[in-house]
């Protein structure tokens, strides 16, 4: 089931009503792939749920929305978004999200969600996901785009974390302090991504497999409706550095063992259901492997569950936060700008006090792109050009 090219989608979309279902029990599954499709239906006593990725669906004919609903009739459907950008500054276009409504009310799935991530600005498309600047004006910022998504789409999304190879510059924030004030502000479930957060403990942290494992304790974990498995590897920076590399989230490698401990740790903190998806996104193994990771991923939250007596998690009420300036739109469409243009991006990291004078920075701002990481900064600016490069071959 590729992507095929349709008419286009406008206007806003009514409010369909559809109320996210909530399993009684933990329940495992796997990305929706073409390639995957003949093992999930020959194997559905072991597959519980399936995830799809909604854009593939947006401007599909109806014979062919038609499959998707049947195939939500046959097992859960999630639909997955990828590019609504709601952690930007800017409101999101509401065409993105009529889409969006429109899908949900067509397949009728039973949750739909979307990354906490900027992918344009100023008018720049960065071609992945990006993160924004951890702090309280993007908090603000987030919790507007998801008050709006959860009113045109009639249902809230459940919010993704995501694996980033720079460390966001102007943040005052820690990863964890962020997404649990955004999800708390905006009041809505979470999809934790194990891999993302670890992947993110590694390249910007000390004792990465203990400190993604302690980073549970600190979310609103209550929150969590949907949870993330995934492989990566190592992505050298390219520069010579035998230490200059950073852990790739890539989905195409088997999960890390740490991460089916970080899944234990997360069922024992967990009160609620969880249902986990297993995501792979190319280099497909045998579905024998694929179904072995769901078995480790069900023993892992089986005796996450058995030690959940000894562990007691209070539910957090939402955050009230106040709307922000206009500076960080600003400062989201000049980040856009340096992470797609190699030019301007030298100007800044040749000569970062002229940077800021010519870019109006304030002293804050300033500061951090000057100290920005520039390991990260390089293999973002290679890793974002491959994905505008690969979507644009899709496109023709």
């Amino acid at each position: 089931m590729a992507a095929e090219e349709g008419a286009e989608v406008a206007g806003a979309a009514e409010v369909v009503g559809v109320e996210m279902a909530m399993p009684s029990q933990d329940r495992v599954g796997l990305s929706w792939r073409t390639e995957l499709a003949a093992g999930i239906f020959a194997h559905r006593d072991q597959i519980d749920v399936v995830e799809v990725i909604a854009e593939e669906w947006f401007d599909a004919p109806r014979p062919r929305l038609s499959a998707l609903r049947t195939l939500a009739a046959q097992i859960p459907v999630q639909l997955h978004g990828t590019s609504a950008g709601l952690a930007s500054a800017v409101l999101v276009e509401e065409k993105r999200l009529a889409k969006m409504a429109r899908l949900v009310d067509h397949v009728q799935p039973e949750a739909w969600s979307e990354h906490l991530a900027f992918v344009r600005g100023g008018g720049r498309e960065i071609g992945h996901l990006a993160s924004v600047p951890r702090n309280a004006s993007t908090v603000a910022d987030s919790a507007a785009n998801i008050a709006l998504a959860q009113r045109i789409v009639g249902i809230a999304p459940m919010l993704e974390n995501i694996a980033t190879l720079i460390a966001p510059p102007v943040s005052s924030l820690t990863e964890v302090e962020w997404l649990s004030q955004v999800v708390m502000a905006a009041d809505v479930p979470l999809l934790l991504d194990l891999h993302n957060l670890y992947a993110n403990a590694v390249n910007f942290g000390c004792d990465p497999a203990n400190a993604a494992i302690r980073a549970l304790s600190g979310l609103p974990v209550d929150r969590v409706r949907t949870v993330h498995i995934a492989g990566g590897r190592w992505l050298a920076a390219g520069n010579g550095g035998a230490d200059e590399k950073r852990w790739l989230d890539d989905h195409l490698h088997p999960v890390p063992d740490v991460v089916f401990s970080m899944l234990e740790e997360l069922a024992a903190l967990s009160p609620q259901p969880l249902t986990l998806v297993l995501e792979q996104d190319g280099a497909y193994p045998p579905m024998d492997d694929l179904l072995l990771e769901l078995q480790l991923a069900r023993a892992a939250m089986r005796r996450g569950r058995e030690r959940q007596s000894q562990t007691t998690t209070k539910a957090a009420s939402p955050v009230k936060i106040e709307c922000a300036g206009g500076r960080s739109a600003r400062l989201e469409a000049l980040l856009a700008r340096i992470y797609v243009d190699e030019p301007l991006r030298a100007s800044l990291l040749t000569a970062p006090e002229e940077f800021a004078h010519r870019h109006h920075l304030n002293a804050e701002e300033a500061a951090a792109l000057a100290s920005i990481d520039r390991t990260g900064l390089a293999m973002a600016a290679r890793s974002f050009a491959r994905k505008r490069q690969l979507r644009e071959a899709n496109q023709h």
